[in-house]
Formats: structure tokens, C-alpha cells, sequence
């Protein structure tokens, strides 16, 4: 797994999975004992050990489900509730068009859509670098400011503020290196 598909699983699995999931209990095991930024190919050192500081797994499970989870959530994850946002079945249709294998879910999840970027890098499609691209332009990049923004201002514990932060730097540094990957010879 290259650094791109490693950054886009993280930060997917940590927004699309409640904490409680045993998926997420290796990855929680490596922020628990400092030892994600060892993996971590981002120089992001302080926002990571603020994320080990902040990990308290009880907190954690009440402040995903008040943020992300039901009608009533403090801060929606899914695109097509954003304005200038894609709708969810534009989204669909892009990731059927790459032959990702999609379940009867929404597909325009924030965490989603990071986990789907991590997919596109490591199938390797001759388009990959392409594809990438256009689902950061145009299905995550136009709304994922306010989305992490009110992830910031609604979150309870210092986890998720800092998880944003990590995110919002993280994209930035993707979507730099998507750029450059990009722009003509």
C-alpha cells in the first residue's frame, strides 16, 4: 500500500466506521501507543500525538453518534446534504464507472469517499492518477471544508476537532500532489 492509499484508508476508516468496530481496533491500538506516525507518511507529528492525547475510546462512541449518526446528527457526512455538492447518485455512477463493487448504501460518505480514493490507487488503472483527481475535484473537494469545519465546531471531544484538522492538512497535501501528478510535462 503506498503512502496515498495508506493516508485516504485511515482517515476513511475514521470517519465511515464507529469506533467501536472491530475493524477499527488495530488502527486504534496504533494511536493508542503513539505509533501511527511512524507509519504515517505526512509530516503531521504534533496533530498526531494530539490525536494519541485525546483518545479516550468511551468518549469516542458518544461523540460519533451524536456527530454522524441518525437523523438528529450534529454534522451530516454524506456530500449530497452540501450544498454545490454532488448527489449521491452522481457519485454512484463514477464509482460503478471504475468498477468499484458498491453495496446498497449511500456512496457520497465522507469517509467513504476517502476509503474509495485508497481503492482507485490501489487497483492501478491506467487512470488511476485521473480518476483520483476527479473524485477529489468534483465528489469531495467542493464540500469537504464545511463539512470538516462543522466537524470542528460540533464535536465534543478533542479526537474528532483534531481528526479533523489532520484530514483538512492531509487533503490539502493529496490533492497538491494529485496537481502536480496531473499537470502537463
Amino acid at each position: 500500500m503506498n503512502d496515498f492509499s495508506l493516508v485516504c484508508r485511515v482517515l476513511g476508516s475514521l470517519f465511515y466506521r464507529q469506533p467501536q468496530d472491530p475493524l477499527l481496533e488495530p488502527l486504534f491500538a496504533l494511536v493508542s501507543e503513539g505509533k501511527l506516525e511512524q507509519h504515517w507518511p505526512l509530516e503531521q507529528g504534533e496533530l498526531l500525538a494530539r490525536l494519541q492525547r485525546e483518545y479516550q475510546p468511551a468518549a469516542l462512541i458518544a461523540d460519533y453518534r451524536a456527530l454522524f449518526v441518525g437523523e438528529e446528527c450534529s454534522v451530516s457526512p454524506y456530500g449530497s446534504d452540501y450544498e454545490d455538492a454532488p448527489q449521491e447518485a452522481e457519485v454512484r455512477a463514477f464509482l460503478q464507472q471504475r468498477g468499484m463493487p458498491l453495496g446498497d448504501g449511500p456512496t457520497d460518505h465522507f469517509g467513504g469517499l476517502l476509503l474509495a480514493a485508497s481503492w482507485l490507487e490501489d487497483q492501478a488503472a491506467e487512470d488511476e492518477i485521473s480518476a483520483q483527481t476527479l473524485l477529489f475535484s468534483e465528489y469531495l473537494l467542493p464540500w469537504c471544508g464545511r463539512f470538516l469545519g462543522k466537524v470542528e465546531a460540533h464535536a465534543t471531544t478533542g479526537f474528532y476537532r483534531t481528526l479533523a484538522q489532520l484530514s483538512r492538512e492531509a487533503l490539502q497535501a493529496m490533492w497538491d500532489e494529485l496537481s502536480e501528478d496531473t499537470l502537463p510535462a
